[in-house]
């Protein structure tokens, strides 16, 4: 019980160092965040406090306005601080990659499965709904990127579905906020072992591509020109 009581203690100081860090960031971008948060909390906690004089029951009322008042908070807060981190993710390049990584279970997503030099770039998941391919960059160009990684996709696994979407803010294109969202409702057609298989067959591709010989010098062939087999 004294080491579950100490490693309580000293999450509790990382938790509100966390909680504190992420009040900062959310205040640089919407700076009325404090004052949005507090307003919440005393109108829930005064809405309940009033209800409890007049039935009779202050008290307990104004217990359970406080909890309340703090559950709104929470959540208030929470979304500001959701969307202020999306206001500053958006146009970077690889902010799609971070909003995979908290996609959920069920998901194995992998970053930066193809790119080019102005920095477009194309994530994959793979879950009960197929292969998702998230593209980032100028819709032009990575249309390019997410054709050729679908061609690809179809030689080693033409039964399986293969969904693709640009990440932006144009039309047809799907919010970086809403990534996560509509990955969820893809439907799902695949089991858990036939996930398995895919996330089989697309590591052993990349295994296959990363083994693959290099050559090298600028010119590949080049120097073998004047040399004879032994």
């Amino acid at each position: 019980m004294a080491r579950k009581s100490n490693a309580e203690t000293a999450a509790n100081p990382g938790r509100l160092k966390q909680i504190a860090l992420t009040y900062k960031m959310t205040r640089k971008a919407d700076p009325k965040v404090g004052l949005i948060v507090a307003g919440v909390g005393i109108v829930t906690f005064g809405v309940f406090l009033a209800i409890g004089f007049l039935i009779g029951h202050p008290v307990y009322l104004g217990i359970l306005g406080f909890l309340v008042a703090f559950l709104a908070m929470a959540i208030v807060f929470g979304r500001r601080a959701e969307r202020a981190a999306f206001g500053q993710m958006e146009g970077q390049p690889g902010a799609a990659a971070a909003v995979l990584d908290n996609v959920g279970r069920g998901w194995t997503t992998t970053p930066a499965v193809a790119m080019n030099r102005n920095q477009d770039i194309v994530h994959r998941a793979v879950g009960k709904a197929g292969v998702v391919l998230i593209a980032e960059g100028n819709p032009n160009r990575v249309k390019t990127l997410l054709a050729a990684e679908k061609k690809k996709l179809a030689r080693i696994m033409p039964d399986v579905p293969v969904h693709d979407f640009i990440v932006g803010t144009g039309e047809g294109e799907v919010p970086l906020k809403k990534v996560r969202t509509t990955l969820l409702k893809l439907p799902r057609v695949l089991a858990g072992n036939q996930i398995t298989d895919v996330n089989d067959k697309l590591r052993a591709m990349g295994d296959l591509m990363s083994n693959m010989p290099i050559p090298k010098g600028p010119v590949p062939g080049r120097g073998m020109r004047g040399q004879r087999p032994r």
